[in-house]
């Protein structure tokens, strides 16, 4: 089996703001009702998160859970543990309808740090930025793509998101990103 590959092979742009591509990262797309009888066991299994509430993201380490929609969540973990993840949720939620299935490769993530990081999503997203919480998942769009975001801690910085996107338009987010972060144009 090759080596999984990010988007843009690890892109990265300084600005006033720094902005990275970090995949290749794991993810699970997770779907079934509400209440489906082994849902939060199977969430827990693959990530060792808890069932996040609407809106919400829970965190485990370097696992995460991201609430969605009504009846899906998105698991992010290391790409390597995928396949562990899967069987996991399998057993956990084995005679429940559902739906698990690996977007990994579907998917780019890039993560804008630094204590101004809000102005470049400030530029792009019509989201009140204001009104985010630190446990807080949305979904919205960034110019003409659909994303989803929340806010990170990371290390070595003041504050920062992690973003996630299509694969198919990984360029074109790192160029708006790139651009929105450019020195000289804060607000």
């Amino acid at each position: 089996m090759s080596d999984p590959v990010s988007a843009l092979q690890g892109a990265v742009a300084q600005g006033f703001a720094r902005v990275e591509e970090i995949g290749p990262l794991g993810m699970i797309t997770l779907r079934a009702k509400p209440g489906t009888e082994g849902l939060e066991a199977a969430i827990k299994a693959a990530t060792g998160c808890d069932l996040p509430g609407a809106r919400r993201i829970t965190h485990q380490g370097a696992n995460s859970c991201g609430w969605m929609s009504n009846d899906e969540f998105l698991l992010v973990l290391p790409y390597a543990d995928v396949a562990k993840a899967l069987a996991a949720i399998a057993v956990a939620m084995a005679g429940a309808h559902h739906l698990a299935v690996d977007v990994s490769d579907a998917r780019a993530v890039f993560r804008v740090t630094g204590p101004q990081a809000d102005q470049v999503l400030r530029k792009l997203t019509p989201a009140d930025l204001d009104k985010v919480e630190a446990d807080e998942i949305r979904r919205s769009r960034f110019a003409q793509v659909a994303a989803a975001f929340w806010p990170v801690a990371a290390a070595g910085t003041d504050c920062g998101y992690t973003l996630v996107c299509f694969r198919s338009v990984a360029g074109y987010v790192m160029g708006l990103l790139t651009h929105a972060a450019q020195a000289g144009s804060e607000l």
